[in-house]
């Protein structure tokens, strides 16, 4: 498939800190690619790179079919990037604060009536157009972000951690315009440290300390994660994980919600001496049964392998 991203080589460094590591991927056209991991891990340091925000220390990038670094402005016309914190105004209404970027990126004027009444239907803004900006919610701005973002129609969109601080609603009608925005051809490179919201990339790069230390369908990565995961409920979940961590007999213990996610050096088979160990503790065990491998199992497995 045609490439809409290149990277090859790409390093940024400040001072002696290295944000970013000889990072290597390509993103094709119409793709939803997740750039995934914890903070400092480098996710905005890249995305501003792909979107000429930010000189490499070295490698290339190529968006669009141009050299990012070597015509910076003629990428612009080709992306919208939504930083984290996109620069609203608050003091204008939310049409004109779209108005604006449509002014910015110089939207013919016969074109914007029905590219906003487009925008509105898939945002649900169209009720809140003379509202003014600092007035809406959290996850409302976010939507606001994406409109503005969206208004010149760009080829590619680069985000952010778009999700981050909004309520789980808003978290689901932002994805649904995500999702409509790639059956629409647009290609969509989204940094989450959400490892759910990571589930529904086409493919996901996972990165540590700068580097990518696994690109592949989301899919792919959790077939990779071959030991059986039991899933433990308990009256005291913390308090249950740093014991199993403990066990001799538990390789790894994460806590997801209320439920601990076990993998046992040996297998199922040590689970009973590994329960009576627990309740002989003082925990109760509520229940057990296995699970699927998540996105989050594998990423806390590659971790540390990646950390030795």
């Amino acid at each position: 498939m045609e490439s809409a991203i290149v990277v090859e080589g790409l390093t940024r460094r400040f001072g002696t800190v290295r944000a970013v590591e000889d990072l290597s991927f390509t993103v094709a056209r119409g793709e939803l690619f997740g750039i995934v991991g914890p903070d400092g891990a480098g996710k905005t340091t890249t995305l501003r790179m792909l979107s000429a925000v930010l000189r490499p220390t070295a490698g290339e990038v190529t968006v669009a079919g141009i050299d990012v670094a070597s015509d910076p402005e003629a990428v612009k016309s080709k992306i919208a990037y939504m930083p984290q914190r996109f620069g609203l105004y608050t003091d204008l209404t939310v049409r004109e604060n779209i108005e604006f970027y449509a002014d910015i990126y110089g939207v013919p004027r016969r074109e914007r009536p029905a590219r906003f009444e487009r925008l509105y239907s898939f945002s649900g803004l169209g009720p809140f157009e003379n509202r003014v900006a600092g007035q809406l919610s959290g996850g409302m701005k976010q939507k606001l972000g994406l409109c503005a973002a969206l208004v010149h129609e760009p080829e590619i969109l680069l985000l952010d951690e778009p999700t981050f601080g909004v309520d789980p609603i808003s978290r689901r009608d932002l994805w649904l315009i995500v999702h409509e925005m790639v059956a629409r051809g647009v290609t969509v490179v989204v940094a989450t440290a959400y490892l759910d919201e990571a589930e529904r990339c086409d493919r996901v790069a996972m990165l540590h300390r700068g580097r990518a230390i696994t690109i592949d369908t989301p899919a792919a990565l959790q077939d990779r994660l071959r030991d059986e995961i039991l899933a433990v409920r308990t009256d005291d979940p913390r308090r249950a994980r740093e014991l199993l961590s403990a066990h001799a007999s538990v390789r790894r213990a994460a806590l997801f919600g209320e439920v601990v996610h076990v993998i046992l050096r040996g297998g199922p088979a040590e689970w009973p001496a590994v329960r009576e160990a627990l309740e002989a503790s003082g925990i109760a065990v509520l229940g057990e049964s296995t699970a699927p491998a998540s996105l989050e199992d594998v990423f806390i497995d590659v971790m540390e392998g990646a950390n030795g």
